[in-house]
């Protein structure tokens, strides 16, 4: 038995030595990933506090942002993910939502210059929904108004590049078709069968977003231009921002559609951060708004957190 436990011992050590030896000393990456995930808690509470406040609050926020990259010859392939979940729980209200994002952006370009950061042709592909139902808590009971994929946005489009040293972009595409998903049926009524209290039929969800609650889908055709920045503005202080704008060929092309994020990010430490994230929206199609809820409206968004972050490669 201790034979054959040193012959396989021996047999081990000898693959062992052999693998070292012939594996290169480093490989080459292909691509160049990196991701940033937080999470920030904050509890509160009080008790016979003649100020008034609540007995009790707990807010959690959590944010993942990943990038991969790669470069060869003269293309540049980038992918960026952008998810964040944020909640807020009082003794009074229970538990609300406020943040929930999903989304993705992938570029692909090739230079046409011989300096390749600076002009390039490709194509830009973007999805963007949430992943939980949000609700309007200003009615009794609440009224349910998005959700996972309802909407779901998919964008893409051909067209040219223009970029900086790393600090600007600008993607003009002259044609992009744009798919507006709204998947989940079940949920497109507050009330059972979509039949209200009094006996009146109420309005699908989905056409608040101009979307066919039959065909579950709506199709888009327009120009998209999508401009981005980002740059480290002081040490340990960093800031960036992506603006999209679409204009629909096929329907109210002069209603431009606009998304505009902004995230702002000042490293303590190794692990503490702060973040700051502001989101402007503003859809012509997305009518639920005003005292009926048939009006379209700009959508403001923004979130400060202090909290714990690790990076990932």
């Amino acid at each position: 038995m201790r034979k054959l436990i040193f012959t396989l011992f021996a047999f081990t050590l000898t693959l062992t030595i052999t693998a070292q030896n012939t594996t290169p000393k480093k490989a080459k990456r292909i691509w160049d990933t990196k991701g940033t995930v937080s999470l920030n808690i904050g509890q509160g509470g009080s008790r016979n506090w003649a100020a008034g406040s609540e007995r009790f609050t707990l807010q959690a926020a959590a944010y993942l942002n990943y990038q991969a990259n790669r470069k060869w010859r003269k293309n540049i392939w980038e992918n960026n993910v952008d998810l964040s979940y944020a909640i807020i729980n009082t003794n009074k209200l229970g538990f609300r939502k406020t943040d929930d994002k999903i989304d993705v952006v992938s570029l692909f370009r090739h230079s046409i210059l011989k300096d390749k950061e600076i002009l390039g042709i490709g194509a830009w592909f973007n999805m963007r929904s949430q992943f939980h139902h949000g609700y309007d808590y200003s009615e009794t009971p609440k009224r349910r108004i998005s959700g996972l994929m309802a909407p779901g946005y998919f964008t893409l489009g051909p067209g040219i590049e223009v970029r900086s040293k790393k600090a600007a972009s600008l993607f003009v595409s002259p044609v992009a078709p744009r798919l507006i998903l709204f998947t989940n049926q079940p949920y497109s009524f507050n009330y059972q069968g979509g039949v209200k209290p009094d006996g009146s039929q109420e309005i699908p969800l989905s056409w608040h977003y101009n979307v066919d609650p039959v065909r579950k889908v709506r199709f888009e055709l327009g120009a998209l231009v999508s401009a981005r920045y980002k740059r480290e503005i002081a040490k340990n202080v960093a800031y960036s921002t992506r603006a999209d704008f679409f204009s629909n060929y096929i329907e109210d092309p002069q209603n431009i559609d606009v998304f505009w994020t902004n995230v702002l990010h000042l490293k303590v430490n190794r692990w503490l951060m702060v973040n700051y994230n502001f989101d402007l929206i503003y859809d012509d199609d997305v009518k639920l708004f005003g005292v009926n809820h048939m009006k379209a409206a700009t959508q403001l968004r923004s979130q400060l957190g202090v909290g714990f972050q690790a990076r990932f490669k």
